[in-house]
Formats: structure tokens, C-alpha cells, sequence
């Protein structure tokens, strides 16, 4: 559940906040009584082990580079030609 906080209370009670961020709490910042912002804590990074990850793609179908290469450059507009 995100808690509402001011922005005083955010400038005078910084370290409590934050330790509740490393606990998983969330913040919706006011100032003058308008949400302005959010506090989110960060996702934690989990390790994978390389053989773990590779385990997990080893079903997967091969990539067809050519084939790759035109859907890419069909999604993105890659021309070296200069704009103006």
C-alpha cells in the first residue's frame, strides 16, 4: 500500500523514508496537496548462473540473422542519409 507524504516531511524525515523504501514501502509525494511525484523502491537484481541461462534457451529456435535484420530494419528507420 503507498503511503501520501509531503514534501516537508520528505525533506525532514529523509532517513526514515528511505529505510522504508529498503523494507519494500512505497511513497506518493504532495506538495500543497497535489501529488507531484512517487517513491518506488528499486526491483532487486537476481543473479542467474550462465549455465542456468543457457538451459532456459536451448528450445528456443535458431536466429535466422538475414531474416532478423530485415524485421529490424523494417521497425527502425536506419537511414544514413542526413536529415534536413
Amino acid at each position: 500500500m503507498r503511503r501520501t507524504i509531503t514534501q516537508r516531511e520528505l525533506r525532514n524525515d529523509s532517513g526514515r523514508i528511505m529505510r522504508a523504501l529498503d523494507r519494500g514501502k512505497s511513497f506518493t509525494i504532495t506538495r500543497n496537496g497535489v501529488p507531484v511525484g512517487e517513491l518506488i523502491p528499486l526491483r532487486q537484481r537476481m543473479f542467474v548462473a550462465a549455465d542456468v541461462a543457457v538451459a532456459a534457451f536451448a528450445g528456443a529456435p535458431r536466429v535466422e540473422f538475414g531474416r532478423f535484420r530485415t524485421d529490424i530494419d523494417a521497425a527502425i528507420d536506419q537511414d544514413p542519409a542526413p536529415r534536413g
